[in-house]
């Protein structure tokens, strides 16, 4: 947004401005010493620790306008008021008077040469530090962070998030899909949006949330947080312009409050794949479903009546099995999907951990196995038997037409009562190589022993009595999300 108060507000100056020392991102606040989420003053250059720590940012504003509070307008006006402040890690520059991210500078251009003598500090912090980092990659320990894929290595992404507030349902996910290689080097590939025109030209772009929806691309935004955590530049990202894009065009997400990592997923692929569909930064509709026509080969699963990147490597077929037991009427229906959701058998249910005595250990598999086995239908899911022309006992079977090249599992961590709903704890053993799929599969003699094989590639763990939830790929792809 446009903010009228960065003229009373912006009083320093990178030449007489006294910063602490050391990297921006790494400054302490300056009553609470905690270095997490440092934000400077434009008008006094002190350091405090944003909202989502222990809010001295905020206070500190606040506490400025104390002062204030007695005098009369036209002295307020002439007073510096602390309103304006700059995150020290991402140098976005927030309005605590205006409550939103400020997009505009001041006559002389203030707030950029603050940004611009920041970003040198930290350039400079990194430099120095250097050589030590070119010790520890040297080190024989790192090797550990390195991952064998098809025999040869290749170095896993060690870039971290920051968290805004309790966004670690978002970090989860996107740490997760950044170690995808083929889906995360498609979008590192694709073409950047083109620098605005005029004023802004050159200057990096923030979303806000009084910008309209046409101002914002999601897969942009996505693009910008996979090269970033890829760079190997900076210990931490923070993710600020894509959580607001999120803001913008899933309203479920809005606020900082915390969420399903399964269902933020699932929102994440389908605008991914939606907004690819018409088209990006300039890449024709027809040119984008050529590319995604080949990542998906001839076994493509559409979603939508199109086929794009998400679909090419997340996308699997269900086929839906119905029988009457009445007429003995058989219907069949093909559902494509992007993950599956497992019920935990009952029988497992009070199985809390690995080594407790009473019962055996529930598998990932006892659970596939649950969600493919064959169903009678209760009374309240009476089938519409075509045939008898009424409702009729039936059972359900899933089989499995298409596996995708990357599984995506949610196990169902809760269940629901009359009046309540109760965390499912139970332990499940999962492996981390060669699950085999091929017993769940409708054809498999049709498939190669190998191409049912799928290899653990990530974990989400949630911890607590919220929402929790896992990902395998075949080959070389691919991740398992699971709950705790």
């Amino acid at each position: 947004m446009e903010c009228p108060h960065l003229s009373s507000s912006v009083c320093i100056t990178p030449d007489s401005a006294k910063f602490p020392n050391g990297s921006p991102s790494s400054w302490c606040c300056s009553v609470c010493r905690s270095n997490k989420s440092p934000w400077v003053c434009l008008t006094c250059s002190s350091v405090h620790c944003g909202r989502y720590v222990n809010g001295h940012a905020k206070k500190h504003y606040e506490d400025a306008q104390v002062p204030l509070a007695n005098h009369k307008k036209s002295e307020k006006q002439d007073k510096p008021q602390h309103t304006v402040c700059m995150d020290c890690s991402s140098y976005s520059t927030y309005c605590y008077r205006c409550d939103d991210f400020v997009v505009n500078d001041t006559k002389l251009g203030l707030v950029q040469k603050v940004r611009e003598h920041l970003q040198n500090l930290e350039n400079s912090a990194f430099t120095a530090d250097r050589h030590r980092k070119r010790k520890l990659l040297e080190n024989s320990s790192l090797n550990t962070k390195l991952l064998k894929v098809n025999g040869s290595t290749t170095g896993i992404c060690a870039t971290g998030l920051r968290n805004l507030g309790n966004t670690c349902f978002m970090n989860a996910i996107l740490q997760s899909l950044s170690n995808i290689e083929q889906f995360c080097c498609y979008f590192k590939e694709l073409p950047a949006v083109e620098l605005r025109n005029g004023k802004t030209a050159g200057r990096r772009t923030y979303h806000t949330r009084s910008q309209g929806d046409n101002n914002v691309s999601l897969v942009e935004e996505f693009r910008k947080t996979l090269c970033a955590l890829w760079q190997g530049s900076q210990t931490a990202f923070s993710p600020e312009s894509l959580f607001y894009v999120v803001w913008k065009i899933m309203p479920n997400f809005r606020g900082y409050q915390q969420q399903d990592a399964h269902e933020f997923m699932r929102y994440l692929l389908d605008h991914l794949h939606l907004e690819l569909q018409g088209g990006f930064n300039g890449v024709s509709r027809s040119a984008i479903l050529q590319e995604n026509s080949a990542l998906s080969g001839s076994n493509k699963c559409c979603i939508n009546g199109a086929s794009t990147v998400v679909t090419a490597i997340f996308g699997g077929i269900l086929q839906n099995e119905v029988n009457c037991l009445i007429c003995g009427t058989e219907s069949r229906k093909f559902d494509p999907f992007l993950d599956l959701s497992l019920d935990i058998p009952s029988q497992f249910r009070n199985k809390r951990s690995k080594n407790q005595e009473n019962g055996p250990v529930c598998s990932l598999r006892d659970c596939l196995r649950s969600f493919t086995d064959l169903e009678e239908l209760d009374e309240t899911e009476l089938y519409m038997c075509h045939k008898c022309k009424k409702k009729q006992k039936s059972t359900k079977k899933f089989w499995i037409q298409k596996l995708p090249k990357v599984l995506c599992l949610h196990l169902k961590r809760f269940h629901w009562t009359a009046y309540l709903r109760n965390k499912v704890d139970t332990y499940v053993e999962f492996p981390l190589r060669g699950l085999d799929m091929k017993c769940y599969l409708l054809e498999p003699e049709n498939s190669g022993p190998e191409s049912c094989l799928y290899d653990l590639a990530a974990v989400v763990v949630h911890h607590g009595s919220g929402l929790p939830w896992p990902i395998f790929p075949n080959h070389q792809f691919g991740f398992h999300l699971y709950p705790n």
